[in-house]
């Protein structure tokens, strides 16, 4: 992305959150006002106890009261405000990246993964949102500043701000070459935080596996070398900055010690009041410190940029169909026509003019060793992936749709494997049917051979962790499958159910399942002969 786009992409993502952001810069603006009248304040106050000046000292000392009063309630103000602004736009800024990401189109063969996600969601979105609501007002209250000092300064003496001003090589800062090393920099160390938190991601989630592999020294070795790579690219940035910055800080001292010599030599040949002494150094110091702060700054909206474009690429995720749901009554058929797949960057056919009519209330199994298109397929009815050719319909009685994501509100879906969420029994189901009754929570179970959880010591209300911890592989998948029968769509989606139960609870769910899931099209995917002698239609692929 271009630094134009950023700074497009920057303000379409403060919107509605940008009058938080003028007020703070408001009352930032007056914090300057005041402390640049303190100057002015204090310049009488020496003056008039010198004797350059016969103003009344008691007013000009409640002045300077009021000065340090004010300067302390609009510093309390701002910062207040600023974190209000931060944390709401961090809120919203974070929920409508999730959103999106949740609505991603789902292709197969993700180029993101989870962790960089989470890291772009995390470091990227509190990168972004402390920019906007605090380093921008910063470097505008900061201009404001500069402004006013110099403008006091060369009202006292007009060369001597010329001279401060140009001394000063902040120039530097805002060449292009500084700009695009510095970004890239940025955008490598960003890229490398992220390959390091997905590293952590996935391994402490397979830590049981890596422990039984003993491969935890491998993991910890890998984990090492990217951390010095990161370490590396972290300290070339920061030598570079502390050079550039460096040289930024000699022109100041350079441009202090003019005007402190100035000052000296002006208080020898009497050209110079002890408060105009005063306050041209306090001047100085205004016209230096937001100079510095600038300088600091310029690696700040460097970063923000970086992190705009981390952020702008997961908004470019293209998402899936948006729309209305299309709900169709009854009892649900699906035709399958001459449907081809194959995935992304892969020559191969997963499935190849494939067709079906899985007929309105029938039980089908889907039958065929691993890796011949049977979860693909389920997909595609899904609508989570669309056919490269031919088409997959939804029909009733009277009406067809195409199968979408519009269309899968009709469907009920247990994957393969363990796919619990942490929380509690109650709260996985409910993600079925969150208006499910306790007599539907248990018929589902019932019907799904997981009474066992009334046996648990908490019941319902049992916790379990990551990917169901605290069950068995077998309970955990009975759990689900009573989930996918609380739906109320029209057909049940079955993705190797049984690959963790025996072949008593296996036989007993199946007939459990023909015997009371009424008026509802069943389609069970699997590799198990003994299922197929259980249902209606057998297709083997």
């Amino acid at each position: 992305m271009q630094i134009k786009d950023c700074v497009r992409w920057l303000g379409n993502a403060s919107r509605g959150y940008q009058h938080l952001v003028v007020w703070c810069t408001l009352a930032g603006m007056l914090h300057v006002g005041v402390s640049l009248f303190s100057v002015y304040i204090s310049k009488h106050l020496i003056d008039i106890v010198t004797g350059e000046s016969g103003d009344d000292l008691g007013l000009f000392i409640g002045w300077m009261v009021a000065c340090i009063v004010m300067q302390l309630g609009l510093s309390i103000m701002r910062s207040r405000m600023a974190s209000r602004a931060e944390i709401k736009m961090r809120n919203e800024m974070r929920r409508k990246l999730f959103v999106h990401m949740m609505e991603s189109q789902w292709t197969g063969r993700e180029k993101l993964h989870s962790g960089d996600m989470l890291n772009r969601l995390e470091e990227d979105v509190a990168t972004v949102t402390d920019a906007l609501c605090r380093t921008v007002p910063a470097v505008l209250v900061t201009i404001v500043q500069l402004a006013g000092a110099l403008y006091f300064l060369s009202r006292l003496d007009m060369r001597l701000a010329g001279i401060i001003i140009f001394i000063m090589p902040v120039a530097l800062l805002f060449s292009k070459s500084y700009v695009r090393r510095m970004r890239r920099m940025s955008r490598e160390i960003r890229d490398m935080d992220s390959q390091v938190q997905s590293h952590l991601q996935e391994h402490l989630q397979h830590r049981i596996l890596i422990r039984t592999l003993e491969y935890t020294s491998r993991a910890v070795g890998k984990l090492v070398s990217c951390q010095s790579v990161l370490q590396r690219k972290v300290m070339e940035r920061t030598d570079f900055s502390i050079f550039s910055r460096s040289m930024v800080q000699l022109g100041f001292a350079v441009g202090y010690a003019v005007a402190f010599l100035w000052g000296i030599f002006g208080l020898r040949d009497g050209s110079v009041t002890f408060g105009m002494m005063t306050a041209f150094l306090q001047l100085v110091a205004q016209v230096q410190r937001p100079m510095v702060d600038i300088s600091r700054q310029i690696p700040s909206f460097i970063r923000v940029f970086t992190s705009a474009e981390r952020l702008a690429e997961l908004q470019a995720l293209p998402l899936e169909r948006q729309g209305v749901s299309v709900r169709l009554d009854g009892c649900l058929g699906i035709r399958a026509e001459g449907v081809s797949f194959a995935y992304p960057g892969n020559e191969r056919r997963v499935l190849a003019d494939f067709s079906h009519d899985f007929a309105p209330g029938s039980l089908t199994v889907i039958l065929g060793e691993t890796g011949v298109g049977k979860s693909t397929l389920l997909r595609l009815i899904l609508g989570l992936l669309h056919p490269d050719e031919g088409k997959i319909m939804f029909y009733n009685a009277v009406s067809q749709v195409e199968a979408s994501p519009l269309t899968r509100c009709n469907l009920s879906y247990v994957p393969q494997g363990n796919t619990l969420v942490s929380g509690s029994i109650r709260d996985n189901l409910l993600m079925g049917n969150p208006q499910a009754t306790e007599d539907e929570l248990r018929a589902a179970l019932h019907t799904a051979v997981a009474d066992f959880v009334y046996a648990l010591p908490d019941g319902l209300d049992t916790r379990c962790g990551e990917h169901g911890a605290g069950l068995s592989e077998g309970q955990a998948q009975r759990i689900a499958i009573a989930r996918g029968l609380l739906r109320p769509g029209g057909v049940l989606l079955l993705d190797e159910p049984t690959s963790s139960v025996d072949n008593v609870t296996e036989r007993l769910l199946l007939e459990r399942l023909s015997r009371q899931v009424e008026g509802k099209t069943l389609i069970l995917v699997t590799h198990r002969e003994t299922i197929a002698r259980l249902c209606t239609t057998v297709i083997r692929m």
